[in-house]
């Protein structure tokens, strides 16, 4: 035996043998007490590095810190009766979505939301997975699957009618396709608000279990759930839960023209933005959605970041081109077997049969290609994979019949007894297959009309692992273009140039196909699902590990002045006065729970004040408040004051307006006030008494009492003869009088800068809820008009929406350098005589008469 202190010896003492341990003398038996020392050492040492190696790897896969709750249209599996036990089995579902994030949400014991593919009777529940499953949905247990269940017909109109009758071709670019219907969009919403019902209880549940497991990250998918981050959020929020909110559209997002089609593009837009951060495919895709925030909603957004401000908060936009399972597709190309055997050239197309995949043109530009380039004739076939969609809308049966036609056309012209130029297969095809036929083939044509990405091109480039490799043709208006610059790009629509991309590909040499095609397989095999799946985390702020790469910025800065440089400075210019129209609660004090208390910030009352003593500046404060109480809170002489919606307008001289009322509304509104206060007025609600109007309040109120409290008060104040409008956790009994802030903006108008006013003054005006929207829409056109918006999905007429009341302090101080900047100028005779206005009291002898004549005035 050598020396015991080596790693020899130490081997040797460790190392069983059918004769036992070596002869133990006294100094063997020393020997094995300092070996014993050593590999207990050596043991450790091994722990520890196993310990980090796991850590590691645990870092570099896909981890989210909090539960994963992930909610898609479709289960990651569809249901199946047995025909036997007549019970419910799980059938796996394909695709990159469950191949990347099933796994992620098994290991994190999340959640899945979805439509199981069936309508389940009262009282069916998910099956568990069956014991020999190897899918990756196999671990996913019944209790951790959420089943969003309808009655058909909603679900007909939502699925087939909405989604893909309407979105689908409008989202990629086929407006003339797409059906606008009020119906469909009825279902829409409907299912929208069951989903986020659905999530919104599992955040409760997660909630009650009280786990510290970090925040629950919700994930929305696609185009059919784009109304539901906004529903999620506003109950949500309301309910004090925590959680973050993230989602993904699969499909192209398109550009302004085009989505301002929708007729309630307004509220998708919206819809999305209710979430903390908004992937698309690729950087296009973003770059449309900013614009479309900023064109459409008037939001204030940042295009280098990606950012967009919407009800205060800041929502990140980011490009997350989907991967493939890489490997997994090089493994299936190894072991598939030969599935055609053929010395010709496989031209490969595999494709859905929808009208936006260009099979059309494909066929054309290959029958284009047999005529210009005949050296292919007997050489080269087109195999044509079309998997049925879709089979029961006619749209999808015409194109059927236009492929079966063509088909048949081409071949007749071109066939030989010994070669047909063209097969086709309408059906599916297993992966195995399709693998076999990938990496056989060699060219594949990915072209379609607008995809947006196209997981095809990425998996024949991983299956691609003969030599020589084949060739890729990609079309330019196919998401996966954006990164895969070694393809051929060929236009589909220019039928004689993806002709001639098609014999470049055919005669291409060994060694530029070697090249192109190592490249793309490279890339791919790095930006597989699951980085795809780590970008995301990443993006949402919970990915455990983070390897500290710089990231863009996740906040937009706070409104300065340059914003308004650019909305309000041409709009101004240098010589027009300034009609200035200012909301009160809201806009100009931020909003507190009692009225009372929101109070005019000191440094907002002092800008007013300086604007107020500026010659070229009117400024005028329209509220709900009654009139009086609206000139105590702002506090400052020279203003107009206009009380409850305007009814009550008090002038800088001190003479005052008041819109005549009918003669029974006096005692309507007291008998009115009586019954709100004995029926409604509990939990927290109350009633405020303005003279003129009435506000039932409910913003105390718990959440879950709400409903009912806010319906009865509603009915009740209808039932009375009064007007029932929405304001901020409130509703207000308005008189039935055709007069609102709109009505009053331009009585003021006139009163103080004259029947002309429009030709010499600009008017800016700044609200922030439902009321102002009637001065919006009147002034449309004729004002620069901003919306103080809030997180609920708002529409409105405004140009441009503000965050907070800091940022209509930021635009007075815009106004106040701008005026006082201007050059002292000197108006002429004729000028002043013009500028003149109409005196008080002759609107008053025009706005006093009675209603049925008033009515038709401006």
């Amino acid at each position: 035996m050598t020396n015991t202190g080596t790693l020899n010896t130490q081997t040797t003492i460790i190392t069983r043998d059918d004769n036992g341990y070596v002869r133990q003398t006294t100094q063997t038996v020393a020997q094995y007490t300092t070996s014993v020392r050593i590999v207990v050492v050596f043991q450790l040492l091994f722990i520890i590095i196993f310990c980090f190696y796991v850590q590691l790897s645990t870092a570099m896969s896909p981890h989210a810190s909090g539960k994963l709750i992930i909610v898609s249209n479709r289960l990651p599996f569809v249901l199946k009766k047995n025909e036997v036990t007549l019970k419910w089995e799980r059938k796996a579902s394909a695709g990159g979505l469950v191949t990347a994030v099933a796994p992620v949400v098994i290991q994190g014991n999340g959640i899945w939301i979805g439509w199981a593919g069936v309508h389940l009777e009262e009282g069916e529940k998910i099956p568990e997975s069956d014991p020999n499953d190897k899918t990756p949905t196999a671990g996913l247990l019944s209790d951790k699957v959420i089943p969003v269940d309808f009655d058909p017909q909603t679900f007909d109109s939502y699925y087939n009618g909405c989604c893909n009758g309407t979105f689908w071709p409008l989202f990629h670019s086929m407006p003339d396709r797409a059906q606008f219907s009020a119906d469909f969009w009825k279902s829409y919403c409907a299912v929208n608000k069951e989903f986020a019902s659905k999530t919104v209880g599992a955040l409760e549940n997660l909630s009650k279990a009280e786990t510290d497991s970090g925040t629950p990250l919700v994930w929305l998918h696609d185009y059919h759930l784009m109304l539901a981050a906004n529903c999620i959020r506003n109950v949500a929020d309301e309910k004090k839960l925590k959680f973050k909110l993230g989602f993904f559209l699969h499909i192209p997002f398109p550009p302004w023209d085009i989505i301002r089609l929708f007729p309630w593009a307004d509220e998708i837009l919206q819809g999305m933005l209710g979430c903390d951060m908004v992937g698309f495919h690729i950087e296009d895709y973003c770059l449309n959605f900013v614009d479309c925030c900023q064109r459409i909603l008037g939001c204030r957004v940042d295009r280098k970041n990606l950012l967009v401000e919407h009800g205060g908060r800041t929502v990140r936009i980011r490009p997350l081109p989907i991967g493939i399972p890489f490997d997994r597709f090089v493994e299936m190309a190894e072991e598939a077997p030969t599935v055609i055997s053929t010395p010709l050239k496989l031209v490969l197309g595999v494709d859905r049969l929808d009208y936006t995949k260009g099979l059309v043109h494909r066929l054309k530009a290959f029958e284009l290609l047999l005529e210009r380039y005949p050296q292919h004739k007997g050489k080269v076939a087109l195999m044509q994979i079309a998997v049925p969609s879709r089979t029961d809308v006619k749209e999808y049966q015409d194109l059927k019949e236009e492929m079966d036609q063509l088909v048949g056309r081409i071949n007749g012209r071109f066939s030989t007894p010994n070669w047909s130029p063209i097969r086709y297969i309408y059906g599916c095809v297993s992966q195995q297959d399709l693998a076999a036929f990938y990496r056989d083939s060699a060219v594949a044509m990915v072209t379609p009309l607008r995809d947006g990405m196209n997981l095809v091109a990425k998996e024949f480039v991983a299956c691609q692992i003969k030599k020589p490799p084949g060739v890729l043709i990609v079309s330019p208006f196919a998401g996966a273009s954006e990164m895969m610059n070694e393809a051929l790009i060929c236009n589909p629509y220019e039928l004689v140039d993806a002709a001639d991309t098609l014999h470049r590909a055919l005669t291409m040499p060994e060694d530029e196909r070697r090249l192109r095609m190592n490249c793309l397989r490279r890339r791919e095999k790095v930006h597989d699902v699951d980085f795809w799946m780590r970008s995301f985390l990443k993006a949402m702020g919970t990915l455990i590990f983070e390897d500290g790469d710089d990231v863009l910025p996740t906040t937009m800065q706070p409104v300065t002045l340059q914003d308004f440089d650019d909305y309000l400075s041409k709009y101004i210019g240098n010589t027009n006065k300034l009609a200035l129209l200012l909301d009160y609660d809201g806009t100009l004090a931020p909003l507190a729970p009692h009225p009372d208390l929101a109070v005019l910030p000191l440094e907002t009352k002092s800008i007013l004040k300086r604007l107020a003593n500026m010659s070229d500046v009117h400024i005028a404060i329209i509220s709900g408040r009654n009139v009086q109480n609206v000139k105590d809170m702002v506090g400052i002489e020279g203003l107009t004051y206009a009380g409850n919606h305007g009814l009550e307008i008090l002038h800088p001289d001190g003479s005052r307006f008041v819109h005549p009322m009918p003669k029974d509304y006096v005692e309507k509104v007291g008998d009115l006030l009586k019954v709100l206060q004995e029926k409604v007025c509990k939990d927290g609600a109350w009633v405020e008494n303005k003279g003129t109007l009435l506000t039932f309040h409910y913003r105390k109120v718990p959440v879950d009492n709400r409903s009912e409290l806010v319906s009865t008060a509603q009915h009740l104040i209808e039932e009375a003869g009064f007007k029932a409008g929405q304001a901020h956790c409130a509703i207000e009994a308005k008189p039935p009088v055709h007069w609102n802030k709109g009505r009053a903006s331009f009585y003021i108008l006139r009163t103080t800068l004259g029947l002309d006013w429009s030709e010499r003054t600009r008017i800016i005006y700044a609200g922030d809820d439902i009321t102002d929207e009637d001065a919006m829409q009147a002034l449309k056109g004729m004002a620069a008009t901003f919306r103080v918006a809030q997180s609920q999905i708002v529409k409105t007429s405004a140009e441009r929406r503000l965050p907070s009341t800091d940022s209509v302090l930021t635009m007075l101080k815009w106004i106040e350098r701008h005026f006082g900047n201007r050059q002292p100028r000197e108006d002429s005779e004729d000028n002043l005589s013009n500028n003149l206005p109409v005196s008080f009291g002759e609107i008053e002898m025009e706005l006093s008469i009675p209603e049925k004549k008033f009515k038709t005035s401006n």
